[in-house]
C-alpha cells in the first residue's frame, strides 16, 4: 500500500517531464487513475482477506446477531439499593466497562458498538435488574479509574476484566466472581527466547498502569524491565512495532488479541497467577452487590452464561470453563 501511495501523485501536483529522446506513447491512461485502480485493487483484496481462513474468528469480533437475547426481569424492584433507585429515575443504567480488549470488552470505532464477554455480562445484569439492555449508557474507564469512577457515582457498576482482591474490597464491593483468568505473557510469533515469566530478565514487559498483573511483575519478577501504559492496545502495538518483548495480563485479555492477528502474536507458558473476575459496585451498596450475586447464579443455571462465552471470548478458540463459585462475603 505504501510503495502505491508514494507512487501516486498528490492532488494538484504535476507528473514528471518525459524526457525528450523518449518515444511518446499512444494515448497513455492519466497516472493518477492508474493508482487509484491499483489502490482500489488492494483494497478489495484486504477486505477479502479479513474474511479470514474457515473457523477462524470475524476481525470486527462477536456478531450481533449470534449473541443471546435476555429477558428482562418485569416488576423487579430493589429500593434498598440507592444505585438502583438512582438508576430507575434515570431510566436506564450506566456501566463501566473496557473498550480495548478484544472478544472481553471492545469498542467498534466506525459504529461506537460496544462488544465482548464483559459487556454481555453487563447486558444480562441489566436485564435480571429490570433494565432493558439496549438503554445501557456504557462509560470507557481506565483500570486506574474504575474505584473512582464508582465512589463518585460515575458508574452503576463496572464490569471489565476487574480482579477481585481483599485491597480493592476496602474501596468498593464485587458481586462474583463471575470468570477465573490467570496471568500470561503474550509474545511476537517468531520469539523464541520468552517461554514463561521465568524468561523475562533484560526483557521489556508491557502492562497497564495500576493493573493488578503490573504490581504482580513488579513483585515476583524485578529483573523485568516493566512500561506501562493506560491500556493494553498500547502495548500491543509497541510489541508489535518491537519496542517491548512481551505484554503481560490475564490470559483471558491476551487470547482476544491473539485471535485478531494469529500469525504475528501467540500466548506463552501457563497462567501463573488465579484472576477472579468481579462486578463493582459501590462499596457501601451491599443490597446491590447481593442482587447481582443472584442474577450471575440465574443466567449460569439457565444457560446465559455458557452461551454469551462462545458468542465472544469463545471464538478465541479456548472452550466454556466452569463458571466460579459465588462468594458472598458479608457486608463490611
Amino acid at each position: 500500500m505504501k510503495r502505491f501511495l508514494r507512487l501516486c501523485p498528490r492532488p494538484g501536483s504535476r507528473p514528471r517531464s518525459r524526457p525528450r529522446s523518449s518515444p511518446r506513447p499512444r494515448r497513455p491512461r492519466p497516472r493518477l487513475a492508474t493508482c487509484l485502480i491499483a489502490l482500489l485493487a488492494l483494497v478489495l483484496l484486504g477486505a477479502a482477506a479479513g474474511c479470514g481462513r474457515p473457523g477462524s474468528p470475524p476481525v470486527k469480533g462477536p456478531q450481533p446477531e449470534d449473541l443471546p437475547v435476555y429477558k428482562v426481569a418485569t416488576g423487579f424492584s430493589l429500593p434498598e439499593s440507592p444505585t438502583w433507585e438512582r438508576a430507575k429515575r434515570r431510566g436506564h443504567l450506566v456501566v463501566g466497562v473496557k473498550e480495548d480488549q478484544p472478544y472481553m470488552g471492545e469498542k467498534d470505532p466506525a459504529s461506537g458498538r460496544y462488544s465482548g464477554f464483559d459487556i454481555e455480562i453487563a447486558k444480562m445484569m441489566s436485564a435480571s435488574l429490570g433494565f432493558d439492555p439496549k438503554t445501557i449508557e456504557f462509560k470507557t474507564i481506565a483500570s486506574a479509574n474504575r474505584e473512582t469512577a464508582l465512589q463518585n457515582g460515575q458508574i452503576d457498576y463496572y464490569v471489565g476484566t476487574y480482579t477481585i482482591n481483599d485491597n480493592r474490597k476496602k474501596q468498593v464491593g464485587f458481586a462474583g466472581p463471575y470468570f477465573m483468568a490467570g496471568q500470561s505473557l503474550l509474545v511476537r510469533k517468531d520469539e523464541k527466547d520468552i517461554k514463561g515469566p521465568e524468561d523475562l530478565a533484560g526483557k521489556k514487559v508491557c502492562s497497564a498502569a495500576g493493573s493488578t498483573p503490573y504490581q504482580r511483575l513488579q513483585k515476583e519478577y524485578p529483573e523485568a524491565v516493566l512500561v506501562a501504559y493506560d491500556t493494553y492496545s498500547a502495548c500491543v502495538d509497541n510489541l508489535l512495532t518491537y519496542q517491548v518483548d512481551a505484554v503481560s495480563t490475564d490470559d483471558s485479555i491476551l487470547l482476544g488479541y491473539a485471535a485478531k492477528v494469529p500469525d504475528e502474536l501467540k500466548v506463552v507458558g501457563k497462567p501463573f497467577s488465579q484472576e477472579p473476575y468481579g462486578i463493582g459496585v459501590p462499596r457501601s451498596d451491599n443490597a446491590l452487590r447481593l442482587a447481582l450475586d443472584d442474577a450471575l447464579e440465574a443466567n449460569e443455571r439457565n444457560g446465559n452464561w455458557k452461551k454469551a462465552y462462545e458468542a465472544t471470548l469463545g471464538l478465541s478458540g479456548q472452550p466454556a470453563p466452569p463458571p466460579p463459585a459465588i462468594d458472598r462475603y458479608p457486608a463490611g
